[in-house]
């Protein structure tokens, strides 16, 4: 295990040690920033509609519309609101070790699995073609 010291520019980075084997959160490429910075101002940062600015900093989860893991089964983790959207949304882990968000199938709960197929059980949260419906 690698640890990494770096050198005092400042206070604030004094006694400072990085561990170069710690881990990230594996659902951090589903979730990206966005940058809103406007608020209701120009180029120069005079304001221009007024009424607008505020608000909490969102975070953009990437959902998958297209949920073409196709006849692999996946179990819903966790039930999650989304600030970018008027739906909640679920975490999917698939059985293949895939991590994904989809929209929120209303009735599904923690532990229901879905799967996606052309011979698959109509089921809320189930996705089929529309030629197989």
């Amino acid at each position: 295990m690698a640890i990494h010291l770096s050198k005092t520019s400042s206070p604030n980075t004094r006694n400072g040690a990085v561990n170069s084997q710690v881990k990230s959160n594996s659902r951090n490429r589903l979730i990206s920033g966005q940058h809103h910075c406007g608020k209701g101002r120009n180029a120069r940062g005079i304001i221009t509609a007024g009424h607008r600015g505020g608000g909490h900093k969102r975070l953009y989860r990437k959902i998958d519309f297209r949920r073409n893991e196709k006849d692999i089964y996946g179990r819903i983790v966790t039930i999650e609101y989304d600030p970018n959207r008027n739906a909640h949304i679920c975490l999917i882990h698939y059985g293949d070790g895939e991590k994904r968000y989809i929209l929120h199938p209303r009735g599904a709960i923690i532990g229901d699995t879905i799967i996606y197929g052309t011979k698959v059980p109509i089921k809320m949260g189930n996705a089929l073609p529309l030629s197989a419906v």
